[in-house]
């Protein structure tokens, strides 16, 4: 009764029905036209369940087989409550007064990140085979969002275009040291050093990006010119011209803010630049999805611009310059999503029934997150010195375009 309630309240836009654990139909039928999805519970513990905590139990009962979708895809099921829900929260009175109170309660505990929890909450989800992560992701293993500036654009473009995004932003000139926190599998500090002829150093905590970035490296003949280091961000001694950090800083937590950019601050020269690329959220400071916390990316959490930027005021930089990417990340996670679903019996060959559906639950959630539920990206630009970048924007569409002209005079003589 409670959830059907709840439901009732929830649907604005298409419709969604619920067969329950005792095989009884009922049609929650929204206000206006939309998509149309049938959902089946085999548990009747899901009754309560859902209806307390939708965040957490919806992607268990996925995972798990005791929610299926009946009439559609997981995608379109997802899709359809996250139109319904949008920025909002489900405000039942339960929700209300107590759900949601408890979790923005907990928020910084659960993202208290010391080094070996860092450690501990980066292999959680890194450290799988690497097999899974080239059955989905492009050739570079970009695990970030793409830039997508043509419809016509593939992911392999895409995530190109990203890298040459972020050079241009961080004003590069030859010979310059620049650091990498939060370095992945290598891509973006061996590009940074083959097309821009800097020195590169990139710190990571995870092991296996560790080894494949380092291998990377050798392979490119880069040896002197590159280097990753299995190393927490706080242990980086020197300093740097340019500091790069591509989705890590959803990893550092919120009650670690100022120790992230006090490390920036004393890293960086004084006529330094750094480039920061974030998922973010635009309905302002929150706190994590609870599945999502506890499955995918324990200790996580996506900021709001203005949780950066006080925390880039206390650490006495300038924010010289903000970017918002709002559907780009909606359009990599579906390439992503496809592809994890072109090779699905080869992820369940590696792990098992229950991790593709969790990771099916993963990919499709993001996906309409963003494309319904207020997440977007972040690119800040931070300097200590006011006159390090030039005043207006133009710097950065030159340099992408002179190096767009040069990498197609480069393909012209390869061919």
């Amino acid at each position: 009764m409670f959830l059907a309630g709840f439901l009732n309240q929830l649907m604005h836009t298409g419709c969604l029905t619920v067969i329950d654990a005792k095989g009884r139909s009922r049609r929650f039928q929204g206000s206006r036209a939309g998509p149309e999805v049938t959902v089946r519970l085999h548990s009747r513990a899901l009754h309560w369940q859902l209806y307390t905590n939708p965040m957490l139990y919806t992607g268990e009962a996925y995972m798990n087989g005791t929610l299926t979708v009946e009439d559609g895809e997981l995608y379109d099921f997802l899709d359809l409550v996250s139109r319904n829900v949008g920025w909002r929260q489900p405000d039942h009175w339960l929700q209300k007064f107590v759900t949601t109170p408890l979790r923005a309660a907990a928020r910084r505990l659960r993202q208290y990140n010391p080094a070996h929890r860092a450690r501990r909450n980066v292999a959680h989800h890194y450290d799988l085979t690497g097999e899974l992560y080239d059955l989905f992701l492009d050739s570079d293993r970009q695990y970030s969002c793409a830039y997508f500036q043509s419809p016509e654009d593939d992911l392999e473009t895409a995530q190109l275009r990203k890298k040459r995004h972020l050079a241009a932003k961080l004003v590069l000139q030859p010979g310059q040291r620049v650091l990498d926190i939060g370095s992945g599998w290598g891509g973006m500090g061996l590009y940074l050093a083959q097309e821009e002829h800097v020195l590169v150093q990139g710190v990571t905590l995870s092991e296996e990006q560790y080894k494949l970035s380092n291998q990377r490296v050798a392979e490119a003949g880069l040896n002197g010119f590159v280097s990753f280091a299995l190393q927490d961000y706080r242990a980086v001694e020197g300093t740097f011209d340019r500091i790069v950090s591509v989705g890590m800083f959803e990893h550092v937590g919120l009650g670690h803010y100022g120790e992230f950019f006090d490390k920036v601050r004393d890293t960086l020269t004084d006529d330094g630049v750094a480039v920061l690329h974030t998922i973010g959220r635009a309905d302002g400071p929150g706190a994590t999805n609870p599945w999502i916390n506890k499955y995918i990316f324990p200790g996580g959490y996506s900021p709001s611009l203005s949780e950066i930027a006080a925390a880039v005021e206390k650490a006495d930089m300038y924010i010289s310059d903000v970017e918002v990417f709002r559907l780009e990340y909606a359009e990599t996670l579906r390439h992503w999503r496809r592809r994890f679903q072109a090779n699905r019996n080869k992820v369940a060959a590696l792990f098992d029934e229950r991790f593709c559906r969790m990771w099916e639950y993963y990919l499709c959630g993001s996906e309409v997150a963003f494309r319904h539920g207020g997440h977007v990206v972040f690119q800040v630009q931070l300097t200590k010195n006011a006159g390090a970048v030039p005043q207006t924007r133009d710097y950065i569409f030159d340099a992408e375009r002179r190096r767009a002209r040069q990498g197609k005079k480069s393909d012209s003589r390869a061919a």
